[in-house]
């Protein structure tokens, strides 16, 4: 949030546990089969985090983090020459808070909420003096987001609120001492606004019909064009920042190229100066100088996130953060003086961990582990690879293996196949990266493997591997999850009858595609918010959305032409319902504002007509996505059962009290998974 400061942070770091199986045959090596370690608790992986999302005040006066506070995560905060002695700071008894940031005052901190999942995000200040908290955003059915703080005015923060014009954000300028708000523009076109330090509105977008884009400088009271954006360079060309002296604006730009790249625009002249670029991979991240705004380092990541020092004066902290430990280093925040970092030392098989990192003295001190429980545990290590598609494309993939099935001394080999899940990221324009993954590790303790991959359309990778996807959810994004699995048949990784489907929003799209348009490929589907009717969801996105909605007509089909209409319903899961013939879970909140709860409860009644069984989860107090930690360790519960039980066969955790707390509900096929029958409160 602050101006000198954007990164992308992903983990890893590779550790070898083996496992060898008997042989029969005298020529051959006989060796002791390895037993499986013991069951992580669900609750350990999902439940809430020890503390996590460190940060350091501006000033340098104050660490922050949040932890739970009766059962519920919120904001604490501590000295920070005595960071033992942290006191709560916000008292959110509902969902939860999972981001926060200091005011550059050094007094207030900010964060979003809202309501069921709903996604309507307000944001709050905290005072932490008085303790007062005040909502600066008490707009009703708007969302607000907080778009910039700036050490040139410590005491105000720039929001972006859609309350005035649902399908458009203005910029509102708000005084955290009085909570007034001075709307700064009204905003009835543009996608997006890039400001300087002074809050000044210097660059603005504005969407156009075929999914390109045209920006505008600042002139005056108007605005003045200064170029287009094509459609195939939209996800991956961004302005970032202005310098502290508002003479240069950082650009990520993949046009007339194909991976995006940095570049330091002269804003008197217009000129571009290439600052870093990867042949591999879109710059993903840059650190600044908290003085200045000036980038120090840039990340790329391809099979890992890599940072590129651009400023030698920091060149010997970076050396000195890499001696920590195995794993990646980021630095999440600093403090204005630059003495002070926060770092986050990550790898695949542990939790994450907090240094709080001094510059001066050459030293860091290890804060906290976000999990340190796992300390306890034995965790499995996830292994980057690139897969081909059949077409030739590279698909950049993690897989994670259960320690029993690791074969000692070769990296990435089993011993022998064990059942696989499929694991399919949202988006679909997002990514999988290397690190520490709950789901992983959940997974590939109770015996299975575990496969990520990005297929075409993932970001990350270039405008051409982006566009690689336009109009084909269901057809080659298809094809590439298809592949992935096949190359794991191939590997002895797992066999073909043995794979199950997973995912969560276009993942859930992917798992409904997969037990529908390929029926015999999977041994079950477990979708989480995933759309069914691809019509009904261009239909029901956020009216906020309008500014990109271009973007999904151009990459997805265009429900407004009888061609588009044709594609969209070919590639709808729904349409095909009556091919499902392997066990299906699906997981949905009620409040969905993206995926709405329609698009699970088509299929569910599509199913239901033709006599199929489904397992139908329901929460009322959730949105895309389960927050709370209590129900998404329910719906794991389920999950885990429904693998054990009805697909893969591996070990399983009994639900016990892990739906205490949640406000599970199953409409439709808890009569299916028994534990889940027993588990469930008689009023639910």
């Amino acid at each position: 949030m602050r101006p000198s400061i954007h990164f992308l942070t992903s983990a890893a770091c590779i550790a070898l546990l083996a496992a060898c199986a008997p042989s029969t045959k005298s020529d051959k090596p006989v060796v002791a089969k390895v037993e499986p370690p013991a069951l992580i608790p669900r609750k350990l992986l999902f439940g809430n985090p020890g503390r996590a999302a460190g940060e350091i005040s501006p000033d340098g006066r104050w660490l922050g983090y949040v932890a739970p506070d009766e059962g519920v995560l919120n904001v604490f905060v501590a000295p920070r020459e005595h960071p033992d002695q942290a006191k709560v700071v916000t008292h959110d008894r509902k969902r939860g808070i999972r981001n926060f940031a200091f005011a550059f005052d050094g007094k207030h901190v900010l964060y979003p909420q809202d309501e069921g999942g709903n996604e309507n995000f307000h944001i709050y200040s905290v005072d932490l003096e008085s303790g007062k908290q005040i909502d600066l955003t008490p707009y009703k059915n708007a969302r607000a987001d907080i778009a910039q703080l700036s050490p040139k005015h410590p005491h105000e923060v720039l929001v972006n609120a859609n309350d005035r014009n649902p399908k458009y954000f203005d910029p509102v300028r708000i005084d955290l001492r009085t909570a007034k708000a001075t709307r700064v523009y009204k905003n009835d076109s543009y996608a997006g606004f890039t400001a300087d330090w002074d809050f000044n509105l210097r660059l603005a977008s504005k969407p156009a019909a075929d999914g390109s884009s045209e920006w505008f400088k600042r002139n005056g009271n108007g605005w003045k064009s200064i170029g287009k954006v094509p459609q195939a360079d939209a996800l991956t060309t961004n302005a970032l920042s202005f310098t502290k002296d508002g003479k240069t604006f950082y650009l990520l730009d993949s046009r007339d190229r194909d991976t995006a790249a940095l570049f330091a625009v002269d804003w008197a002249t217009g000129k571009k100066t290439l600052v870093h670029e990867d042949a591999r991979a879109d710059v993903g991240g840059v650190m600044g100088d908290p003085a200045s705004g000036k980038a120090r380092a840039v990340a790329v990541n391809y099979l890992k996130n890599e940072w590129t020092v651009l400023d030698s004066s920091i060149q010997k902290d970076f050396d000195y953060l890499h001696t920590l430990g195995d794993g990646e280093v980021n630095v999440v925040s600093q403090s204005d003086d630059d003495r002070f970092w926060v770092v986050l030392l990550t790898r695949s098989d542990a939790s994450p961990k907090y240094y709080l990192y001094d510059r001066e003295a050459g030293k860091a001190m290890l804060w906290f582990d976000t999990r340190p429980a796992l300390g306890q545990t034995q965790l499995s290590v996830m292994h980057p690879v690139e897969i081909p598609a059949r077409d030739g494309l590279k698909l950049v993939s993690y897989y994670t293996l259960p320690l029993e099935a690791a074969a000692a001394g070769t990296a990435g080999k089993t011993t022998h196949p064990v059942p696989l899940v499929l694991f399919v990221h949202g988006g679909p324009w997002g990514r999988d990266g290397y690190g520490y993954n709950a789901y992983d590790q959940w997974l590939a303790n109770r015996g299975y493997a575990v496969l990520s991959v990005n297929y075409r359309a993932s970001t990350g990778f270039g405008k051409a591997f982006v566009s690689a996807g336009d109009l084909q959810w269901g057809r080659k994004m298809h094809d590439d999850l298809l592949d992935a699995v096949e190359w794991a048949v191939k590997e002895g990784i797992t066999t073909k009858d043995k794979v199950a489907i997973m995912g969560g929003s276009y993942g859930g799209y992917a798992t409904l595609a997969g037990v529908t348009m390929t029926p015999d490929a999977f041994a079950c589907g477990v979708d989480i918010v995933g759309p069914s009717n691809l019509i009904t969801l261009l239909q029901s996105i956020p009216p906020y959305w309008t500014a990109f909605r271009a973007q999904f007509e151009t990459r997805m089909g265009n429900p407004n032409t009888e061609d588009g209409r044709a594609l969209l319903k070919e590639r709808s899961p729904l349409t095909y319902a009556d091919r499902i013939k392997k066990p299906l879970l699906i997981g949905q909140g009620k409040n969905d504002p993206r995926v709405n709860v329609n698009e699970s409860e088509q299929i569910v009644k599509a199913m239901q007509a033709k006599g199929i069984p489904v397992t139908y989860v329901l929460y009322p107090d959730e949105g895309h996505g389960f927050r709370r930690p209590e129900n998404n360790t329910a719906f794991n519960a389920v999950t885990e059962e429904f693998l054990a039980s009805k697909c893969l066969g591996g070990r399983f955790e009994p639900i016990g009290s892990d739906f205490g707390g949640s406000s599970i509900t199953v409409p439709v096929g808890a009569d299916l998974l028994p534990g889940v029958i027993k588990a469930l409160p008689p009023s639910k």
